[in-house]
């Protein structure tokens, strides 16, 4: 089976080292005591909300933000795709249904956790959870993909 929107499997190790980069950076932004000023630059954005109380807003302007959070994003995106979206090296109709199932079972499970989210969840921490979400599917996918990889060659030996 012919599978066209697979990467290369040699990509799978590039993908791991940035989605382990991001996540780690990820997790001392998060945790870490810093500040708002690390990797300051002036950026231009596209829209920009200058006071949510107020309601002001600005199309396309320019504004001093740090790009850490930017970077390690990307880091987690891109190394979570090229991980979810290698080859393996031996991709056969199982690892095809594997995969296929995973992305189902991960897209079914991100969305109940966002109904409970939006039920159960206020302020901030609705915010932090809506921020996590942009990753958790891409990360439940490969979680999931690899358990159930995993446990197939596990019941085979």
């Amino acid at each position: 089976m012919k599978i066209k929107y697979l990467l290369p499997n040699k990509f799978k190790v590039i993908g791991w080292i940035l989605l382990g980069l991001g996540l780690i950076s990820g997790a001392f932004l998060f945790f870490g005591d810093f500040g708002n000023n690390a990797m300051q630059l002036n950026e231009s954005v596209v829209i920009n909300d200058i006071d949510l109380l107020e309601g002001k807003s600005a199309f396309y302007n320019i504004v001093g933000n740090s790009f850490l959070d930017e970077i390690i994003a990307l880091l987690i995106i891109l190394g979570g795709l090229i991980v979810g979206f290698s080859k393996e090296k031996i991709e056969d109709e199982f690892i095809y249904k594997l995969r296929n199932d995973s992305l189902v079972w991960a897209f079914i499970f991100n969305y109940v956790v966002l109904i409970i989210t939006v039920l159960f969840v206020y302020g901030l921490s609705f915010f932090h959870i809506l921020v996590f979400n942009m990753f958790t599917s891409l990360l439940f996918f490969i979680i999931r993909f690899n358990f159930l990889k995993f446990k197939s060659t596990s019941n085979e030996e």
